[in-house]
């Protein structure tokens, strides 16, 4: 049960971080927490995030807002591991 939270809250903050760096995106990002799932290991485990992760959460940024506002995956974004890594990223995360 607690690793399930864990989870979700590495996806959301993910999710986050991409829609924070997306401000000057030609295309619309579809939201969606799954595209994070790359940086759940550096969520979860405060590794380094990978080329990949950083990268979908650039994509993900306009998204974060949204994802903020929506109960189960609020405290995942909120997290200080997922803060950490979208500042890792050069992603800022939004005062929603």
């Amino acid at each position: 049960m607690k690793m399930t939270k864990v989870c979700s809250f590495v996806a959301v903050m993910l999710v986050m971080i991409l829609v924070c760096d997306q401000f000057g995106a030609n295309e619309a990002a579809t939201c969606s927490a799954s595209q994070l799932s790359p940086c759940l290991g550096a969520i979860q485990g405060g590794t380094a995030p990978s080329q990949d992760c950083c990268a979908r959460l650039k994509n993900q940024q306009p998204c974060i807002c949204g994802f903020m506002k929506d109960p189960n995956l609020r405290q995942y974004v909120n997290s200080p591991n997922a803060r950490k890594v979208a500042g890792q990223c050069g992603v800022s995360i939004p005062s929603c």
